[in-house]
């Protein structure tokens, strides 16, 4: 297994991805291939003893792509960039995935230009777990498209639901349409286009509307919207949790000697939830539809959560998902609809 590791993406790099990718190598046991500024790269590996037996490798490049770029210009125009020539290690069959913590859009747009959609799929979606009280809730698309057709949703269903099977080993996951109610004929146009859709599928186990509620709950195990709302559900969770741990904390600081005795009593079990509610736990999600595997991490990833990152991309692959998916598009006629 070789990993391509946009290592100038993010808001800490290459610092913490470099961190990551080493911790990776060492917990995976899996090659890496750094890609950017080499020397920037050795000055951080300078700090990782023996960091020269972990089959890491660095792949030198001179441009980046910044946050405010316009993805799809940026991609078109710096094709030296650490993203577009980490993808393309992919696209030549150097490296099994590519992984980046910048640009969301120029990492999905690089996808798309580079590896090219699976056969068949409208729309790549990104696939994000959210924990709940029964496990995680993989959540798609969160990001990757802000106007989807029924169509799209429905093969994000599908998808979503192989990644579940084969990646978090969910047997016959309950995939769920998000709505405003759990009845067939709520919500908006495309909601209740997309319904019937569902319905006719024979490969996923599709079990009705999924109301904002059910998401913390694990009612679903696999929940479909468009980008745009996806995206605000993420954000508004990862907020919420971290409010959550804050209030928790000054509730502590402001209640005495007797909290104070609590909390030490309790830290175990506080320590477990901060770490169910860690984003870092999960590290990436990976964008399902295009052809090879890549996996993009939150802006703002750490050591932790690149060397997470890069087990996502390890399960992905060794769960033979990209098989999967091409499988079911041929069984499955309303997936091959106009997209």
């Amino acid at each position: 297994m070789k990993i391509a590791v946009d290592a100038m993406g993010g808001d800490f790099a290459p610092e913490q991805i470099v961190f990551g990718a080493v911790r990776a190598a060492k917990k995976y046991g899996c090659e890496i291939v750094l890609v950017g500024d080499e020397g920037k790269i050795r000055e951080v590996l300078k700090r990782e003893t023996g960091w020269e037996n972990l089959g890491i490798t660095i792949h030198h490049t001179t441009q980046v792509i910044e946050m405010d770029e316009h993805p799809a210009d940026a991609v078109r125009s710096k094709k030296d960039s650490s993203v577009v020539v980490a993808t393309k290690l992919v696209k030549d069959g150097v490296c099994d995935a590519v992984l980046s913590a910048g640009s969301t859009g120029a990492a999905v747009t690089a996808a798309q230009l580079i590896l090219k959609r699976i056969k068949g799929i409208g729309r790549p979606t990104i696939a994000t777990p959210i924990p709940t009280t029964k496990g995680v809730t993989l959540m798609l698309d969160s990001g990757a498209n802000v106007d989807s057709k029924p169509i799209h949703l429905v093969q994000s269903g599908m998808m979503g639901s192989i990644y579940a099977e084969y990646v978090f080993g969910i047997k016959n996951p309950r995939v769920g349409l998000l709505n405003i109610g759990e009845e067939e004929t709520k919500g908006n146009e495309q909601a209740r286009e997309t319904y019937p859709l569902l319905k006719e599928l024979r490969s996923i186990n599709f079990c009705g509307n999924a109301e904002g509620r059910d998401i913390p709950k694990g009612n679903f195990d696999v929940v479909i919207c468009d980008g745009f709302v996806g995206n605000v559900v993420l954000k508004f969770a990862e907020g919420l949790a971290k409010t959550i741990m804050k209030l928790i904390k000054e509730a502590i600081k402001d209640g005495g000697i007797l909290a104070k005795l609590g909390a030490l009593l309790l830290m175990p079990t506080l320590k477990k939830l901060g770490k169910r509610l860690d984003a870092s736990e999960y590290g990436g999600a990976p964008l399902l539809g295009v052809n090879g595997v890549c996996i993009i991490s939150h802006g703002s990833s750490n050591a932790k959560s690149i060397c997470s990152a890069i087990g996502v991309a390890n399960d992905y692959v060794n769960g033979k998902v990209l098989e999967h998916i091409r499988e079911t598009l041929e069984q499955e006629e309303v997936l091959m609809k106009e997209s």
